[in-house]
């Protein structure tokens, strides 16, 4: 119960940090836009976006009577950047201006954009990857006149202080290769080890005329269980446990007659079996000495273990019994319990690979959050295999990149308590 209460303390005071420390952070970033206004939260999310739009749905920019329409156009293409021009309220040719756009990203990589006339509208050359979050410099010439606009455009972004960060334990970790484990996931249960079981019975027939333990009861290697009085001698012979266990199953009454029988099942529980149900699809990847980790289904406790036999014999549901030997001296594994077991059946080198416990949602979908200095921002992941720990990446985040590895729901949250944007 003391450990309970302790726990439950921690997170409670973790959770009034993350609130206070979060709302004492700041890192709003300022725009610079003559036609628009941006409300900023206070960790760089634009919370309210409040701007002038055209009739092509895309921001406006004005400077005497030039103004520049810009939007992200993505239906049927990749995200691409289109812009119109007008002016005193004419359309003008898009052939007659020079266009230039820089999006600078977090890190410092600047995306360089040039535009070509296409139709009435010109068109960036560069498709904008995600995420859009970047500051966005706007060069367009008309007639010699060159206009400017600077502005941000943040999303899944934010800014924690570093002792803030060590404070609410956020863990990074570096993006790289790695070599994953292929498992297969099954079920099963422990049973006793009935390599270390003891049936124990009277050598002779003969009247019990004590007996010392009890079924369930603890036993210690050489401890007296019962007595017995043979029939032909009529002298006394004491029976004593063979090895240290747990007296499973007691057959024995004082005043009985042993009859030969079975008196005492004694258990050694130091050591345990998991009785894996591995079916066909399966079977044929699973090799003896092959790693497994068992987890008991109810309590989450883990064990690591060795494929020690593959049975022969199809069950009737058309599985077959993998046996794993686990060390029990802890007492954490009883017959009877239902486990879950992940079993290695391969590897795969993975040149890029994340921590899954570092993954999380983000509109839709699947993210870590880069670091770079005090500022995290989302990597939206084209994800291969997941296996064990590790979640392969295809595409999305740059080798060498640090990443949220522990306790990313902190960045997750921040970020969603500041409204965050995706400004087309």
């Amino acid at each position: 119960m003391k450990n309970i209460m302790k726990v439950l303390s921690y997170r409670i005071c973790l959770s009034l940090l993350l609130a206070v420390f979060l709302t004492a952070c700041s890192g709003t970033h300022s725009e610079q836009s003559a036609s628009s206004k941006e409300k900023h939260g206070e960790h760089g999310e634009a919370a309210e976006i409040e701007y002038e739009k055209g009739p092509h749905h895309g921001r406006l920019f004005k400077e005497g009577d030039f103004v520049l329409e810009l939007a992200i156009f993505e239906t049927g293409v990749p995200p691409e950047y289109r812009a119109w021009a007008t002016k005193k309220g004419e359309p003008l040719n898009p052939g007659e201006i020079n266009l230039n756009i820089k999006l600078t990203r977090l890190g410092g990589k600047v995306d360089d954009i040039n535009f070509e006339a296409m139709g009435d509208a010109l068109r960036g050359d560069t498709v904008i990857v995600e995420p859009h979050s970047f500051i966005v410099t706007i060069n367009a010439t008309h007639n010699g006149v060159t206009y400017t606009w600077q502005y941000d455009s943040f999303e899944g972004r934010t800014k924690i202080e570093t002792a803030v960060a060590e404070a609410l334990e956020i863990g990074t970790s570096i993006a790289g290769s790695v070599v994953m484990e292929k498992t297969v996931r099954v079920f099963g249960g422990i049973v006793a080890n009935r390599e270390r079981l003891r049936k124990i019975t009277a050598r002779f027939d003969g009247t019990i005329k004590s007996v010392l333990a009890s079924q369930g009861e603890r036993v210690r290697k050489g401890q007296k269980l019962a007595t017995v009085e043979s029939n032909e001698s009529l002298q006394l012979v004491t029976i004593t446990s063979p090895i240290n266990g747990v007296i499973s199953q007691r057959d024995a009454n004082t005043g009985e007659q042993t009859n030969g029988r079975q008196l005492f099942t004694i258990m050694d529980t130091g050591s345990v079996w998991a009785e894996l149900s591995v079916f066909p699809t399966d079977l044929e990847r699973v090799k003896m000495g092959a790693p497994v980790i068992i987890t008991d289904t109810s309590r989450g406790q883990t064990a690591n273990g060795k494929v020690a036999r593959i049975d022969v014999i199809t069950n009737s549901n058309q599985s077959v019994n993998v046996r794993v030997v686990l060390d029990n001296k802890k007492g954490r594994f009883r017959p009877g319990q239902h486990v879950s077991a992940n079993i290695t059946v391969g590897e795969h080198a993975a040149a890029l690979a994340v921590k899954r416990s570092g993954l999380q949602a983000f509109r839709d979908f699947t993210v870590v959050y880069a670091k770079i200095g005090e500022e995290y921002e989302v990597r939206m992941l084209d994800l291969g295999l997941q296996a064990g720990e590790w979640a392969e990446v295809l595409g999305g985040l740059e080798p060498g990149t640090r990443y949220v590895s522990e306790n990313s729901y902190v960045i997750k949250a921040d970020i969603e308590k500041s409204g965050a944007a995706h400004d087309h």
